[in-house]
């Protein structure tokens, strides 16, 4: 009976607390596909994207002439439907799109996340006599989103 080779004899085994996964050679140098998006990050684009979407849906709404929405009738901001309908659903187009940019680790996408977030937040506040609940909703998550996009995040210095 011959004795085959040991495979794993040439190899060197690891020691109790090193890594077995880690590559020959040592480990490696991180690139800019392995960093992570920071947590708040994602939140942000997750709110953003889901807002934008909505915002798109209360723009059609408000297009289509449906009765979906009260008539006011004097109102010091008021616009007319087909205005605030023009004004959602652009917003809620550069919402969506800003949000998917997020997500996808674009970091160019900060910036135009807060101004959309804050254009976002007064175009809800003055839209209040329409929906008002829907408003202050889509307020408290853009405030969020504002708060996630500015919030120093850990490992930065």
């Amino acid at each position: 009976m011959t004795s085959r080779p040991d495979p794993s004899a040439g190899t060197p085994r690891g020691e109790i607390g090193t890594a077995w996964s880690a590559p020959p050679g040592g480990p490696r140098e991180p690139s800019p596909r392995d960093s992570r998006i920071p947590g708040g990050v994602v939140l942000a684009g997750v709110l953003m994207l889901c807002s934008g979407v909505l915002a798109v849906l209360q723009g059609v709404a408000a297009l289509a002439g449906d009765d979906v929405y009260a008539r006011v009738g004097s109102y010091v901001y008021g616009l007319g439907l087909t205005g605030w309908g023009t004004v959602h659903l652009v917003l809620g187009l550069l919402a969506t799109a800003t949000g998917a940019g997020l997500l996808a680790g674009a970091a160019r996408a900060r910036l135009p996340g807060l101004l959309l977030a804050s254009l976002s937040l007064v175009a809800q506040f003055l839209f209040l006599p329409y929906e008002p609940l829907r408003s202050v909703v889509v307020m408290a998550l853009d405030v969020f989103v504002i708060r996630e996009l500015t919030w120093r995040q850990e490992g930065s210095g």
